[in-house]
C-alpha cells in the first residue's frame, strides 16, 4: 500500500469513527431525543385566536415576554402576587422582577393551548430560555381585577 493509500484509508476511518460517534451519542439519548422531537413538533409563534382568548392579565404576561419588557411583566401580577416556579415560591414585585430579569426576560414564550377556568387560566406553552430550544410547561394563572396573583408553573408531560 502506498504512503497517500494509507492516509486516504485512515482518514475515512477517523471520519466514519466521529459520524458514528456522533449518531450512537445522539441515539443513545432517549431523553434528550425526546425533548428535540417535541420542540420541532411545536410551533415557534402562538397562534392569533388561542392569543385572543387569553384574559387581559395573561395576555399581559405573555406581551411582555415577548417584548421583553420586564417592567410590563411585573405590572401584569398583584403588588403581593405568588409565583410558584416548580416548587420555588417567588412573592411580591421585587422578587418577581429578580426573577423574571434572570429567568424569563429574553426568552420566547409559545402559547399552544389555553384553558379557561373559574378565577383565571391555564396555559400549554413552550418556553425557551435564551429564545432557544425550550420545554413544555403549563402556566396556571389565578387572576383578581385585572392582574396575576398567583402562577404555578410546572413541567407539562
Amino acid at each position: 500500500m502506498s504512503r497517500r493509500t494509507v492516509t486516504f484509508v485512515a482518514g475515512g476511518l477517523a471520519v466514519a469513527a466521529v459520524t458514528g460517534a456522533l449518531v450512537i451519542g445522539y441515539s443513545s439519548d432517549p431523553v434528550r431525543a425526546t425533548v428535540v422531537q417535541s420542540i420541532r413538533n411545536d410551533p415557534t409563534t402562538s397562534a392569533p385566536q388561542t392569543l385572543q382568548a387569553l384574559p387581559p392579565a395573561a395576555r399581559s404576561y405573555v406581551d411582555a415576554v415577548e417584548a421583553k419588557n420586564l417592567d410590563a411583566l411585573v405590572a401584569s401580577f398583584h403588588p403581593d402576587g405568588l409565583i410558584v416556579d416548580v416548587g420555588r415560591e417567588i412573592r411580591g414585585h421585587e422578587a418577581i422582577r429578580h426573577w423574571a430579569a434572570s429567568e424569563v426576560i429574553g426568552g420566547r414564550l409559545t402559547v399552544l393551548r389555553e384553558t379557561p377556568r373559574e378565577n383565571g387560566t391555564t396555559m400549554l406553552v413552550v418556553f425557551a430560555p435564551g429564545g432557544s430550544g425550550g420545554f413544555r410547561a403549563n402556566y396556571a394563572f389565578d387572576i383578581a381585577d385585572g392582574l396575576i396573583t398567583k402562577a404555578a408553573l410546572t413541567y407539562a408531560d
